[in-house]
């Protein structure tokens, strides 16, 4: 308890600058005296803590000892600081309460110059609870349940372990081990619905048919190690510039001389591939591989089929 209390009164100092004896009595429920020892044990202990006696006086810390004793610079405070307020948008536990005594610590207290929102522009309360419901599940090793809307328009069941949270291309997914398919598999959080934390008599019926962390990890481990990718090169008009610097790396681009741009990548492949590419409109062309090509080919040949009826 002496040492717990110990840390609070240097975080007291730290937040209000000089603080009575009697006022930390009162707070921690002490006698004065007991304070007066608890300042002589931090003083012995190397904190450079000082009294000043008479009105106006109190206990107070020597100006910033503490961030001169972590061999931090104003950089990497602010680093760490930004981090918390990076974990306090995605709603992390404590984070909130951690970032304003490390705020205190480091004597910044006029830092707030970020908002990090995970969220979509537009999004609902009810994705932001999700994104929160996933977040536990990932960190308490839950196990969820859900319905899931497949790429072909298909509504099934669906068990899985969460592994980790993904953001790739404006959108967000969760990797999970997948019970149905007994293997690792990815889905995008907006078609997930019905979500819920499956209890521990569910848990242990998915334990008894031999799933374990170690699997998982071992699979998920895998996965990151040898994604599944095609080679794709596509050609991209002028019009088309500002989507290209978003979404690829600048060694992937090269502009032709008739200020079109010609872009080589290596993409993951299945049905999202078409809908990405689509959505380029005729500002982009496939060149290849010719498996991509045709596709698109009898794609767009259906599309404009539609329009000459």
């Amino acid at each position: 308890m002496q040492i717990s209390r110990l840390f609070q009164v240097i975080y007291i100092l730290l937040e209000n600058g000089t603080v009575t004896a009697p006022e930390l009595a009162e707070r921690f429920e002490v006698s004065v005296r007991t304070i007066y020892r608890d300042v002589e044990a931090l003083s012995q202990a190397g904190i450079p803590i000082y009294t000043i006696q008479g009105k106006g006086g109190g206990i107070s810390l020597s100006d910033r000892f503490v961030l001169n004793k972590s061999m931090l610079t104003d950089k990497e405070q602010d680093e760490i600081l930004f981090a918390l307020q990076s974990l306090a948008a995605a709603q992390y536990p404590d984070s909130n309460a951690i970032f304003e005594k490390l705020s205190s610590l480091f004597r910044k207290n006029n830092i707030n110059w970020i908002e990090v929102d995970f969220s979509s522009w537009g999004s609902g309360q009810k994705q932001k609870e999700l994104f929160v419901l996933l977040k536990q599940a990932i960190l308490e090793q839950k196990v969820i349940s859900f319905t899931y809307l497949s790429a072909a328009g298909e509504q099934k069941s669906r068990r899985a372990a969460p592994m980790k949270l993904l953001f790739k291309d404006r959108a967000w997914y969760i990797e999970a081990f997948s019970f149905e398919k007994n293997a690792l598999r990815t889905f995008k959080i907006n078609r997930m619905s019905n979500v819920r934390l499956l209890n521990g008599e569910e848990m242990g019926l998915h334990l008894q048919h031999g799933w374990s962390e170690p699997s998982v990890t071992s699979s998920a481990e895998e996965s990151v190690k040898k994604p599944q990718r095609i080679p794709l090169v596509l050609k991209i008009d002028q019009a088309g510039a500002y989507r290209i610097v978003d979404e690829f790396k600048e060694e992937d681009i090269l502009k032709l001389e008739d200020g079109s741009f010609r872009v080589t990548s290596e993409i993951p492949p299945g049905e999202w591939l078409y809908h990405y590419l689509l959505s380029f409109g005729d500002l982009l062309e496939v060149i290849e591989p010719a498996s991509v090509r045709l596709e698109m080919k009898n794609r767009t040949a259906r599309m404009a089929e539609k329009y000459l009826r």
